[in-house]
């Protein structure tokens, strides 16, 4: 489309730190551009899993209106916004990935005995309007090539239509009724073939990272905030091989580890001290993986540091063995911490016995040395399914295509009295992704070494080429 004749584009009003547009290029800019043939692509691969997905939406509210938003930016400092993602939600029923358009709105209409359904979204402004050249959020001039309707309803499989075509209703079941949110929250409990496969790329991208890791440890030990090096070693793997990282990476050296949401890494890596790293790899797709390894900076466990880390690794192979379908989710956690209460009780950390400890009602002293969970479900999230109900999650039964983590850790904090001295400032968690099958629980992340020999001869080998 071109301006009609004897049209210019009109000036857009510009801020104090804006220069106006001369009237010379308001006149042209519209002309000179070559046509944009479009070429419809192929259904992506999740488009058919996205579909039926949405089936289960609308077979669970017949007759009602269900409106899915996928956000807004959301600003970080004056005009500068946060890099966009969709709400996972939104992107699991559409199949949208990192090339979502924000502000898009997926509706179900309800129609006969099912719904029509309609993804709406801003389709991009065509060259003679002042978006293109004047809208540094979402003009082409300034992001680049934005999705037509007809390619994106090609793509995902589903009708478009444009985004001010869109009316919401008093009506409308939105993801702030609780009923809606619990659903598609349970509906992600169980990932369908094309979730578990993004998964694996995800865990695998993710060991790559590790490796970076590894052989990044001699710089980190000696920058002033090696934990940064850290950091920033895998955070190039993640952008490099996928869409980033799925949650701030904890890098925690020395008596960091200790806390458990260490975010700041900012912090030295010396000799000498464990350096526990969290850190998970979100692919294209947005799934994401979540690893924990807690890893010897000089490349040897102390005597007790090896005894701590060794404690952690039977509880989590006690939680792995404990996993199987028909199984108690709960019992996962349960089977990590009778070990956590068995080893500190023998070390005298406890004033009751292990027993004592894991009464339901009057124990819980282990707890200081472990307060989080050992397990969490893992996706398009990587706290998935965090709105499932009770029943369904912490109560609910292990069933075949749930992916979650085993995390279970040690924590023992500098200025902790209760322990002894040589104990204080050691952090150690392990975290592994499962993926539970009819068969029993399978370890994605199995490769990236686990045992306290794999991980020294990981570290010997790798940090030195």
């Amino acid at each position: 489309m071109s301006t009609a004749e004897n049209e210019t584009i009109e000036e857009v009003p510009v801020t104090n730190r804006k220069q106006p547009f001369p009237r010379g290029f308001l006149d042209t800019i519209s002309t000179g551009w070559a046509e944009r043939p479009e070429s419809l692509p192929a259904a992506r691969p999740q488009a058919a899993f996205a579909a039926a997905r949405r089936d289960a939406v609308s077979a669970a509210f017949p007759g009602k209106r269900v409106v899915i938003e996928a956000g807004s930016f959301k600003q970080r400092s004056n005009d500068t916004d946060y890099p966009f993602r969709a709400h996972s939600a939104f992107a699991h029923l559409t199949g949208w990935a990192t090339d979502s358009e924000p502000d898009s709105v997926l509706v179900f209409e309800p129609a006969g005995a099912g719904h029509d359904i309609t993804l709406y979204f801003r389709e991009r402004a065509d060259r003679t309007t002042t978006e293109f050249y004047a809208d540094a959020t979402i003009g082409e001039f300034w992001i680049g090539p934005r999705p037509s309707l007809a390619g994106v309803a090609a793509d995902l499989a589903v009708a478009t239509d444009h985004l001010e075509a869109f009316s919401a209703t008093d009506d409308d079941v939105t993801l702030a009724d609780d009923e809606l949110a619990r659903f598609v929250s349970e509906l992600r409990l169980i990932k369908d073939e094309y979730e578990i496969a993004e998964m694996r790329r995800a865990v695998d991208i993710t060991a790559r990272g590790f490796d970076d890791i590894i052989a990044a440890l001699p710089d980190a030990a000696r920058h002033a905030r090696g934990e940064r090096v850290v950091e920033g070693v895998f955070h190039r793997r993640a952008r490099e091989d996928g869409n980033g990282e799925g949650y701030d990476t904890i890098a925690a050296s020395g008596p960091h580890a200790c806390y458990l949401h260490w975010t700041r890494n900012d912090g030295t890596v010396l000799p000498g001290d464990l350096i526990l790293v969290d850190a998970g790899v979100e692919a294209d797709s947005l799934y994401t993986a979540d690893i924990t390894r807690t890893l010897p900076v000089n490349g040897t466990f102390s005597d007790v540091q090896r005894r701590v880390y060794e404690t952690v690794l039977e509880a989590a192979d006690a939680a792995f063995a404990a996993a199987r379908p028909g199984v108690r989710f709960r019992e996962v956690h349960e089977a990590a911490m009778a070990v956590i209460a068995k080893r500190t009780a023998e070390w005298g950390l406890l004033p009751v016995t292990a027993e004592e400890a894991l009464d339901a009602d009057a124990g819980g002293q282990h707890r200081r040395y472990m307060v989080h969970g050992t397990s969490h479900h893992l996706g398009i999230d990587v706290h998935d399914c965090a709105q499932a109900r009770r029943e369904m999650y912490y109560d609910g039964v292990l069933e075949a295509g749930m992916v979650f983590t085993i995390e279970p850790g040690l924590y023992f904090q500098i200025d902790d009295l209760t322990v002894p001295e040589e104990f204080r400032g050691i952090g150690v968690r392990i975290e592994d992704d499962i993926l539970m099958t009819a068969d029993g629980p399978v370890n994605l992340s199995a490769d990236i070494p686990r045992t306290a020999d794999e991980i020294e001869a990981w570290i010997a080998r790798d940090s030195q080429g």
